[in-house]
């Protein structure tokens, strides 16, 4: 896992200011901790409908085809152990319009896939529905504004 950053995301350094030589780290990928890693890739390949471009007994990253990397890692197997575990983060998808919402949201009932919060329109723009994966992270589905 070369080239990772804080809190497990890949980092690719950027120049920001020529002047002063500072380097920003630009994110391009995010890692889940999950409880059973066989359980969760078997649930993000179906999810994504992709298989792993890298699986191991405790980690697992998927290749986006927009190049983003979304990976899956053994909370059990992590070194320096985390000092909390819990599900507070979501992965967003954003649709094109309010019909591939809905179709998404209805193929994602028939997937099985927990719906907590059914399509609404947000305060802040949108409508979005929201799922959870095998460990209660969100999968937040949205529209543009």
């Amino acid at each position: 896992m070369a080239n990772m950053g804080q809190a497990g995301v890949h980092c690719k350094p950027i120049i920001l200011n020529p002047e002063r030589n500072t380097i920003m780290p630009q994110p391009t990928a995010v890692l889940f901790y999950v409880a059973n890693i066989a359980k969760s890739s078997t649930f993000y390949s179906d999810l994504f409908d992709l298989k792993p471009a890298i699986a191991s007994p405790f980690y697992v990253m998927f290749k986006l085809d927009n190049g983003f990397e979304f990976a899956i890692y053994d909370r059990n197997k992590l070194q320096p152990p985390a000092a909390a575990m819990s599900a507070s983060a979501e992965l967003g998808f954003m649709v094109a319009d309010v019909a591939a919402l809905n179709a998404l949201h209805q193929k994602w009932i028939e997937k099985g896939i927990e719906i907590i919060m059914p399509p609404m329109k947000m305060y802040f723009g949108g409508i979005h529905f929201m799922g959870l994966d095998p460990d209660g992270h969100r999968l937040r589905v949205a529209t543009p504004d």
